[in-house]
């Protein structure tokens, strides 16, 4: 279940969602965007993240985290093939919409499946591993990118395809928890999360999510038009990039050794540092990559941090605390898209990336001191908390329909 789950966040983050970055010089070429207009539809994608992400927080809630996996395998599906068929700027900025919608629903949905399949003491890594596979998906991209560069409609089909296959395998592979018997059941509560409880990290990953947007949006384009780098040199980049991020798979393991400040801490003041580098140093390969290594795994790895954020803050609705975190994550994306765009198109784009690393600092400061006496279980703290997220009072039952 666990290579499943990371195969379709590989393909609904790694792809639908981030290949937007990927090959946005095809896309730019082909359609004639400027910088402020690609910003504007790679924000669209994340608003309908967002969307995703709250239905499926509902869903996740209410005992249907099977419907919430094929939401996130549909969305990215339809919408892959949109952005294949594209015919203007328009279509293609809804075909990434709805792509980009897909990795939203993504993310409950395996919290209650890995929740619901995996033995306890073994959830927060499985989480992490989970997590991790948005590495895997870009470093597919980045592949795709080396061999048919042109091809760029081909690959999105093949996204789509791909979407479809790997929701069907982690759904045969997951245990999924019953639907709630009546109104009253457990799980009703497990769906709701006081947003009162996550004020301090939702802020931390808006100001995370704002910074980060700099190199999933406009990296490629940068290495491409400000650094003068061939697209075979920046496809290995991107390669690189996310075998990076494969590296975010021990989030669990980090957050259980230093505790969720520290781990907060360091893997964002590392994706800033990546982020500033490649501003500084677009047209130098070897700084570029170590940029670029150094923002990928810091990158999948606050996200898991954050996981784990969510799961201590709100112990009993583990799932829905990561859809509303991954929504502060993915908003705060829309609205550095947008505004690194505009700057980008203002004051070039190396400003806009120093801007990014600004942020990704400011980020790092909203780190909480733990509770007194809370030592390093931080990580064993989350495992109990997401397993509080599955509805109570009903056996878990396997999704082929074995009893």
């Amino acid at each position: 279940m666990v290579v499943a789950g990371l195969a379709v966040i590989a393909v609904t983050y790694g792809l639908a969602r981030y290949g937007y970055g990927l090959y946005l010089p095809q896309f730019r070429a082909a359609f004639d965007l400027s910088a402020g207009t690609a910003g504007a539809i790679a924000a669209g994608g994340y608003v309908g993240y967002c969307a995703a992400a709250v239905v499926a927080g509902g869903l996740t809630g209410g005992g249907r985290a099977r419907l919430a996996l094929w939401a996130a395998g549909g969305s990215a599906a339809a919408g892959s093939l949109l952005v294949a068929a594209a015919w203007d700027g328009a279509s293609l900025a809804v075909g990434a919409l709805i792509a980009g919608s897909g990795a939203g629903a993504a993310t409950p949905a395996l919290v209650a499946a890995v929740a619901g399949t995996v033995a306890l003491r073994e959830q927060p890594r499985a989480q992490g591993v989970v997590n991790s596979g948005t590495g895997a998906g870009v470093v597919v991209g980045g592949m795709l990118v080396l061999a048919l560069p042109a091809a760029w409609r081909w690959s999105w089909a093949g996204f789509a395809v791909a979407a479809l296959l790997v929701t069907g395998w982690a759904d045969r592979r997951s245990r999924w928890p019953a639907a709630p018997g009546g109104p009253s059941g457990g799980s009703a509560a497990a769906g709701r999360v006081p947003v009162r409880q996550l004020r301090r990290p939702l802020a931390a990953a808006l100001l995370a999510g704002a910074g980060c947007a700099g190199v999933w949006t406009f990296a490629r384009d940068l290495l491409t038009t400000d650094g003068g780098l061939s697209s075979a040199v920046t496809g290995l980049l991107w390669c690189l990039l996310g075998a990076a991020g494969l590296l975010g798979g021990l989030s669990g393991v980090l957050v259980g050794r230093v505790g969720l400040r520290a781990a907060w801490i360091g893997t964002v003041l590392a994706a800033a540092a990546g982020t500033a580098a490649l501003g500084v140093l677009p047209g130098a390969v070897l700084p570029a990559a170590l940029a670029l290594a150094c923002f990928g795994s810091a990158f999948v790895t606050l996200s898991g941090v954050l996981l784990a954020w969510g799961a201590e803050r709100a112990p009993a609705a583990a799932a829905a605390a990561a859809a509303v975190l991954f929504i502060g994550l993915t908003v705060g994306q829309a609205l550095g898209a947008v505004g690194l765009g505009l700057v980008a198109g203002a004051a070039g784009a190396p400003v806009a990336f120093l801007a990014a690393g600004a942020l990704l600092v400011l980020a790092a400061a909203g780190a909480e001191r733990p509770p007194r006496g809370s030592g390093d279980g931080a990580g064993n703290r989350s495992g109990h908390a997401v397993r509080a997220a599955i509805p109570s009072g009903a056996p878990a039952r396997r999704a082929a329909g074995e009893p």
